[in-house]
This record gives C-alpha cells, structure tokens and sequence, in this order.
C-alpha cells in the first residue's frame, strides 16, 4: 500500500500565449478548474497506475473541497485521513500554462498548513507501505512522519518539492529522494555541494533520482550511476508531469518493479502527462502507459540505461 501525505488544492488553470512578466496581464479566452497539489496528484498518479493508495492531509470546510477530492474519489483513493478544517480555505493554485508547455505557478496553501504527521497512524506504517510525501504541507509534520515510518520499517518517498528545508536528520532517514533541477540546485547550495544525483547522494547517503525535464533523469544509488533517457515528446503542458513521475514511481517500487525499470515507466508517464492539458486530468491510466511503455521498450537500447 502506498500511503500519500501531502497537500489537496483546487487549481485555476490558464492556457496563455506567454507567461506574463511583472507589472504584465495576458488575456486568454478561457480557463479550467481541476483537482490539484502536489500530494493528491502523485496520490492519482499510484492509484491510476494500480497501486492501493491513502491520502493524509487537510481540506476546507468551504465550496472548494468537494471539487478538490473529486478525481481522488474516483480514482478509489482512500480520503478516511483527510481532515476538514474550519481554520482556513482549501489550498488554491493559479497556473499560468504558456504555448510551450511552460509553467508558473502561485499556490494558496491554505488547510494545507493544518495536515498533521498524526493523521497517519503507526498501524498503517510497516514493511509493506511506501510513505510518499511532499514539501507542500509542514516541513516540521513531514520530518516527524518520516522518522517514525522509518522506524516502523516502511519504505520513505520524498519529492523534495517544492525545494524547502528539511532537518538533516530526516533528509537522511528516507529511502528516496526525488528532486528536480532546481530543487537539487537549491539542495546543493544547502548543504554545499555538488548538485548532480551522485554528489546528492554522497552528501546525503540516501538513493537519489534527480529529473532534468526533457533530458531524462540520473539516478543514484550504493551500486552505482544510472542515467535514465528522455522520452522524446511534444510537450503541451507540463504541470503535472513531474507528479506523474513520481507516483507512478513510487506504485511501480511498491509491487516490486526494480528501481532502474520503475524509473524507465515513470518517465513514459510523465511523457504522456505532458502529451496533455491539466493536472490530474492529464495523468495517464496503467493500461495507457502500458501501451507508451511498450512502444518505448521496443525502441530503448538492450541496457536500459547508461550506468556509471
């Protein structure tokens, strides 16, 4: 079972013909409204790909919530650890998306504040759960659950995302660590070194996958090296592709799919993703990255990947 703590927003979504700069405005036609955060969409991104799947976090008690949780319900993800709560609005994202598939994106945190590492209780952390977290809710709620699925012998996820601090002791406590370019940019500078997946790890000791977009992605681990290559694509929206990543990540570790290969299906996900508009509406289903990973698996050199 994968076990999902992170954030739940509603997202504003518009499609522009640039991304403006400041003091600019950019009319569009139109715009969407979609299920959103970083922590429900890795959490569809399991569950559409397979995987058992609970979510933890927070919600409003306002008219955002219902629309917020409605693609996690319909993806049969288990919400019983989703807290409604009267202190603030559910968390709200504004996504400029320009004609590139670039984004930027403001996010209203919101209830996400008020998740809390109790609402995931000790009897759902063990040998058999994947613990899939975050930095879209409290840096200090993610270490605390972090140190105690560790000490329960469950396997730690974190997508260090957005780039955030975290105490040092949970960074190494994990199994995984996932960060884009710019997050292990950011983690370089903090802990002042280099900023590939190789350096990451010997700063750190912990596995290492760091994404670089359309290059593909390295990963590394106590074996060795491993470069991961890109799935070449037309990109109309990227927003969600790195959650799809992620997730569908962490549902391939979590029936047993070796690292390197779940690495490979991960990346064809995310292809995909990008292949559409939105964000949880543009996560693929298994049977879909099935069929993209068998086209790419006929095509892939024997290897699979470049190993250092």
């Amino acid at each position: 079972m994968i076990v999902v703590f992170g954030s739940v927003n509603l997202d504003l979504i518009f499609p522009l013909p640039w991304l403006p700069y400041a003091g600019d405005t950019v009319l569009t036609p139109s715009m969407r409204i979609e299920p959103g955060g970083k922590g429900a969409n890795q959490a569809i991104a399991a569950a559409r790909d397979g995987a058992r799947v609970l979510m933890a976090g927070a919600v409003g008690r306002d008219v955002l919530a219902p629309g917020a949780l409605t693609l996690l319900r319909g993806a049969g993800v288990d919400l019983s650890r989703v807290a409604e709560v009267a202190d603030d609005v559910t968390g709200c994202a504004a996504i400029f998306v320009d004609e590139g598939g670039n984004n930027a994106i403001g996010v209203g945190s919101g209830a996400n504040r008020f998740a809390r590492a109790e609402q995931v209780e000790d009897a759902v952390l063990g040998p058999d759960t994947t613990l899939l977290m975050q930095m879209e809710t409290g840096a200090a709620e993610v270490a605390a659950l972090v140190r105690r699925a560790k000490a329960r012998g469950a396997r730690v996820i974190l997508n260090l995302a957005p780039a955030g601090e975290l105490a040092l002791d949970a960074l190494q406590a994990v199994d995984l660590l996932v960060v884009n370019v710019n997050e292990a940019d950011w983690l370089g500078r903090h802990l002042r070194t280099g900023v590939n997946a190789a350096s990451l790890r010997g700063a750190l000791g912990v596995d290492v996958v760091r994404t670089r977009g359309g290059e593909g992605s390295e990963l590394a681990t106590a074996a060795g090296f491993a470069r991961i290559p890109e799935h070449p694509i037309e990109p109309r929206d990227t927003t969600a592709a790195g959650d799809c990543f992620v997730g569908v990540l962490a549902a391939a570790l979590d029936r047993g799919i070796p690292l390197v290969e779940g690495l490979h299906r991960a990346s064809v996900a995310a292809a995909v993703c990008c292949t559409r508009w939105g964000s949880q509406t543009s996560i693929p289903i298994a049977v879909e990255i099935d069929a993209a990973f068998r086209e790419y698996d006929s095509a892939r050199p024997a290897s699979g990947s470049e190993e250092e």
